[in-house]
């Protein structure tokens, strides 16, 4: 092993390599913050020139790429209130609000801290025990991923105010029937299309996330347009920003949970970063003593947390597509189409026949991060500034920037119009104050839950009985329900004692 792993530090430990992983990060780090060029798309540029480079040069490319992109999102989330991508939702909820109170060093810094350190610590889940996560993955059925579906939903209670639990069950609702829309992939039926074509391809995720998030936040915006007081107070100090880590290390039951869940999730394919960092979100609330400042910009867990636990995934989602060939995400599936172009199958035998490739990948996502954390010290100044742009000339660019992302998804105006469909619903629930991140889980997870029921109800010949008899859904399913019933009768059990000590 010692001597692969010394072939594979020296593929890396080029200086062309290592420029290249630089190169791939900044790139990475510069699309993941622009909402809507997300890391599958900059990977999916990559893959096509890769293709007469050697694949020890190439990969470590990809994987700066995939780091970088993953990583920046937290840009765009903190200073704009709108993710870069996906695995960035829930760093709007508290890292907005930190900026807007004068703190966006510190809410930046936090993030960045947390992404490298959950990022590294999924690096060394990746290499330590990748052969073993991946089994506990392979054994999970229909019925698993199912009680997981059911477990997230659980966890929407967690991740809203108090009194607002019935609308954001109600968002998740709306975004399952939206999810609804399109073809039946196990019938082949077209449902709630309405006679238009467009809509049995269904609604792209990306576009609907960016219309909720982006157009919402833009109108809001454009109230305050001339205003004083409501623009981020930015100024950025490099001394806070490296004194935030001593800050960052004092959370380390926070960083070491929400990386675990991170890393967990992103084994599972096709679930991705983008729920790890909501169960993370919410997980920390749960453990909170003070949930009630959730949302408030307040605490520093309630902005690490999501960013430890999306880039912990990344190294998770790297593990099924590695020993199984089976992609985490869909940043991976390309990955996965980088490895056939260059006539390689990922899975067991890549380790046996490919081992210093194997440990090219395991250095430069290493690397990769350490590169992250140190251009990310000089490319938020530079990021900051231009946001410090007066919101009237800003809001314009942003509208254009959102537009060309979501047209540039599959090129056709249908995702535009639905871009904008969804920013107006969006700017309505937030005028009815509905969470609307409930809609986005319910319109991305709608279509897993209903293929992993279906397979479930088909392979148990209708039988509902395996959700629970199966060890490991019907402990999912125990814990979802324990978190709904649970918190409500704690609550009045304290209100009753507060009220009756006797």
């Amino acid at each position: 092993m010692y001597d692969l792993m010394l072939v594979g530090a020296s593929h890396v430990f080029q200086p062309w390599t290592l420029l290249a992983i630089m190169c791939g990060v900044a790139g990475g780090l510069v699309i993941g913050s622009i909402p809507g060029l997300t890391s599958t798309m900059a990977i999916a540029l990559m893959v096509p020139l890769t293709y007469a480079m050697d694949l020890e040069f190439a990969l470590p490319l990809l994987m700066g790429v995939y780091c970088g992109a993953i990583s920046g999102g937290l840009v765009g989330a903190i200073l704009l209130n709108i993710p870069g991508t996906p695995a960035s939702a829930g760093t709007c909820l508290d890292g907005y609000p930190m900026a807007a109170k004068g703190q966006a060093t510190r809410a930046l810094a936090l993030a960045v801290y947390s992404s490298m350190i959950g990022g590294t610590l999924s690096g060394l889940a990746l290499v330590l025990i990748a052969p073993l996560l991946a089994k506990v993955a392979l054994s999970f059925g229909p019925w698993e991923y199912f009680a997981l579906v059911v477990f997230t939903f659980s966890c929407i209670s967690a991740m809203t105010a108090k009194g607002r639990a019935v609308k954001a069950f109600m968002a998740a609702f709306i975004g399952l029937a939206l999810a609804l829309v399109g073809l039946d992939e196990a019938s082949g039926q077209t449902r709630l299309t309405f006679g238009f074509t467009a809509f049995e391809s269904g609604f792209y995720e990306l576009p609907a996330l960016i219309g909720l998030f982006a157009i919402s936040q833009l109108l809001a915006d454009t109230d305050d347009i001339g205003q004083k007081g409501k623009v981020l107070k930015i100024d950025f100090q490099l001394r806070t920003f490296l004194g935030t880590f001593r800050e960052v290390m004092s959370r380390k039951r926070d960083l070491l949970r929400s990386s675990f869940i991170g890393v967990i999730i992103g084994i599972l394919p096709g679930v991705g970063p983008g729920l790890s960092n909501i169960v993370a979100y919410s997980q920390a609330k749960r453990a909170s003593k003070t949930p009630e400042k959730f949302g408030t910009g307040e605490l520093p867990e309630s902005v690490m947390s999501p960013e430890a636990a999306n880039n912990a995934s990344m190294g998770g989602a790297l593990i099924p597509m590695l020993t199984l060939g089976i992609p985490g995400d869909a940043s991976t599936l390309m990955m996965l189409g980088a490895f056939m172009l260059h006539g390689i199958d990922p899975g067991p035998l890549l380790f046996r026949d490919h081992g210093d490739l194997i440990w090219v990948i395991f250095i430069a996502f290493f690397v990769a991060f350490a590169f992250c954390t140190v251009i990310y010290h000089f490319f938020i100044p530079l990021t900051m500034k231009a946001i410090s742009v007066p919101r009237q000339y800003v809001i314009p660019v942003l509208l254009i920037l959102c537009t060309v992302g979501c047209y540039s998804l599959n090129n056709r105006m249908f995702d535009v119009y639905c871009f904008l469909g969804f920013g107006l619903l969006g700017y309505f629930l937030h005028i009815a104050r509905v969470p609307v991140l409930p809609v986005i889980l319910g319109l991305i997870l709608g279509p897993m839950a209903e293929e992993q029921l279906s397979l479930a109800l088909a392979f148990g010949q209708g039988s509902v009985l395996p959700f629970v008899t199966r060890p490991i859904s019907g402990t999912i399913l125990l814990v979802a329900v324990l978190s709904l019933v649970l918190p409500p009768l704690l609550g009045r059990f304290r209100a009753k004692t507060a009220i009756d000590p006797a």
